[in-house]
């Protein structure tokens, strides 16, 4: 596959012009710096085949180390090391933005009258190519038994964010976290807009005091 079978709003310098690097994964940043791929491998593929060799991180990646993966070389290698120690000299501090990777880690963000609340609230996370989080936010406040999700208002700050994905979560204030049917589909319609819009829902997560059901976890995402 070449770069030209990729759907321009997909590729990585039409993908950074419409948002932000943070929308951008660690392949597709690294493919922005690479520029070209060679005979047979597109720029993608060489980024990916390059992090691959580096599983540890490309942070301890050396010079000779990257001139001698096939279709770096010299010139490409030097690029690259060069931008790695920009980013070295210019990061003056540590990025304390939460990572979401898991259930229990959004949770944490969770505040505590959400979970013993007497309405239901739906909450949405916003988070960046590498699962940090950019921002979250109170989507609606619904009645005792009931939250109407309207896609519009959960993914209209994903697009003023630049998110390149979102978790949401809401509890259920009967104390059981069995999902209803009515969440089950509201998950689903969800699912669709995030694909459309290129934003993937990466889990929704229903929280009580009894405990927490994670969609994703129980394979109900595929």
């Amino acid at each position: 596959m070449i770069l030209a079978d990729i759907h321009p709003v997909e590729r990585p310098r039409e993908k950074l012009a419409r948002s932000s690097p943070e929308a951008l994964s660690d392949q597709e940043l690294l493919a922005l710096i690479l520029r070209t791929g060679y005979a047979g491998r597109n720029v993608l593929e060489l980024a990916g085949s390059v992090l691959q060799a580096h599983p540890e991180g490309l942070g301890r990646a050396d010079y000779r180390s990257l001139a001698g993966l096939k279709g770096m070389g010299e010139s490409r290698a030097a690029s690259l090391v060069a931008a790695l120690e920009l980013g070295r000299r210019w990061s003056g501090s540590r990025d304390l933005r939460p990572v979401l990777d898991r259930p229990e880690r959004v949770l944490e963000q969770t505040p505590a009258s959400v979970r013993s609340g007497r309405k239901e609230h739906l909450l949405a996370f916003y988070l960046n190519a590498r699962s940090q989080m950019l921002h979250s936010e109170t989507v609606s406040v619904g009645t005792l038994s009931a939250s109407l999700v309207h896609p519009r208002e959960v993914f209209a700050p994903a697009i003023a964010c630049s998110a390149a994905a979102l978790v949401v979560l809401h509890n259920h204030p009967s104390g059981d976290s069995t999902p209803s049917p009515e969440d089950r589909d509201a998950t689903r319609r969800l699912l669709r807009c995030g694909e459309l819009l290129g934003i993937p829902l990466l889990d929704h997560l229903i929280v009580a005091e009894g405990g927490f059901f994670s969609f994703k976890e129980q394979g109900l995402l595929g």
